[in-house]
């Protein structure tokens, strides 16, 4: 089992940054491929990013390409994705993932909570 509890989001203007957290416990994080999803009201959840175990290895989708950055500090057992340049679109619940299979993009079985980012225009 691993718990995850996402911290960070808010309100912000478009062009500003937030930095979310993941907060992880349960299993050795520093073993685990870790993912950012997000979800939009009323569209399906996404693939936002992904790193694996050493954070020496990134995947991005393209439409957060060039303005997030994925990261992670294995001592402190946290995720991190710090968003730049946020647009409206970027709205969304933003979800921390690990567990299934180490493929980037993997829905995999273990959630936290969500953390809400809205980006005004």
């Amino acid at each position: 089992q691993v718990q995850l509890v996402e911290s960070g989001g808010g309100l912000v203007q478009a062009g500003g940054s937030l930095r979310l957290s993941c907060a992880a416990s349960g299993r050795t994080f520093s073993s685990l491929l870790m993912r950012w999803f997000r979800q939009a009201p009323g569209k399906a959840r996404e693939f936002v990013a992904a790193i694996n175990w050493s954070g020496g290895g990134t995947y991005y989708a393209d439409s957060v390409k060039g303005r997030f950055t994925i990261s992670r500090d294995n001592a402190k057992n946290t995720l991190y994705l710090q968003m730049n340049t946020l647009k409206p679109e970027d709205t969304a619940v933003y979800y921390c993932n690990t567990g299934g299979p180490d493929v980037y993009t993997y829905f995999g079985p273990y959630w936290g909570q969500g953390a809400q980012v809205t980006v005004s225009s």
